[in-house]
């Protein structure tokens, strides 16, 4: 199956449109969510998921969330690898989210 893969908008839209439930799943390191993050996102670095995989429920639908894209891409295909099959890359990272969808967020 194709990794999916969203922009912000189209993650705002699919939460907003749907109903759908979403769980944000930041991989990015500890001072970066420090730095910055969604709320109501779970906060698991890329380096501990494998230790800290039973946190996940493969029913849950997962939008994970990194920096610019490229971690949370592999963390997205690394899930699905493992049976989670509503995984959704976030395309452009927090970065996107920041220009795209709340331009105070802070920015690095």
């Amino acid at each position: 199956m194709p990794l999916r893969s969203l922009t912000p908008r189209e993650v705002v839209e699919l939460q907003s449109a749907s109903g759908t439930a979403l769980t944000l799943l930041d991989v990015r390191e500890a001072w970066e969510y420090e730095r910055v993050h969604l709320p109501d996102c779970l906060h698991i670095p890329m380096d501990e998921l494998r230790a800290r995989l039973g946190e996940l429920r493969s029913e849950h639908t997962y939008v994970v969330v990194c920096h610019h894209g490229n971690r949370s891409q592999q963390v997205a295909a690394f899930l699905q690898a493992r049976g989670f099959e509503k995984v959704i890359n976030l395309i452009g990272g927090i970065d996107a989210w920041a220009t795209d969808c709340e331009p105070s967020l802070p920015r690095y």
